[in-house]
């Protein structure tokens, strides 16, 4: 095979002249870094490292990316069977609706629950979680298992209130009542 100065030189881009002058300054150079003990910087050496880092910290950038995309689509999975293995009847046949209103964002929604079920979410007992552009009933300690997860996929979770009002409070004297509908 060839050399890169024998194929230039074929090729008609330079002269024998040019070819022995490149040579001569290359066994210069490489005198002079010998005798002077200096490192020879070969910059194409140097740019080519630097795109390698470059391309790596890209990719290591796109791997977590994707790993945390990954991360994400594992737990919208987890959110969703752990909502549809224990969703709750919202009716049960046979008992009156009743329209049960809460807040989803900055919209009001309502769903139709019976009697019994308006007062488990009223207690606590049950909370309501977004599946999909759907609602469903799950129990708290699902919901609070959802919550460690993605706190935006529980939309109601009532807490157990304590009947004691605060010391400063102005509104201490005025009782709310639980079963208010609005």
């Amino acid at each position: 095979m060839a050399s890169l100065q024998d194929q230039l030189k074929q090729a008609g881009l330079i002269n024998e002249k040019a070819a022995k002058q490149i040579q001569k300054d290359k066994r210069k150079q490489t005198k002079q870094a010998h005798k002077s003990k200096q490192v020879v910087v070969d910059e194409t050496k140097q740019s080519v490292q630097a795109a390698r880092a470059e391309k790596a910290e890209r990719d290591r950038e796109l791997n977590r990316q994707r790993q945390a995309e990954a991360e994400q689509k594992a737990i919208a999975a987890q959110i969703k069977q752990l909502i549809e293995t224990h969703r709750q009847p919202k009716l049960a046949r046979g008992e009156a609706e009743l329209e049960y209103n809460f807040t989803d964002g900055k919209t009001i929604k309502k769903l139709l629950v019976s009697a019994k079920v308006q007062q488990q979410l009223m207690r606590g007992q049950l909370a309501i979680a977004k599946l999909g552009e759907g609602h469903e009933l799950v129990p708290r300690i699902v919901a609070d298992k959802i919550a460690l997860r993605d706190s935006d996929s529980i939309i109601l979770a009532k807490t157990q209130a304590t009947d004691e009002p605060d010391e400063d409070d102005p509104y201490k004297d005025y009782v709310i009542p639980d079963d208010l509908m609005w």
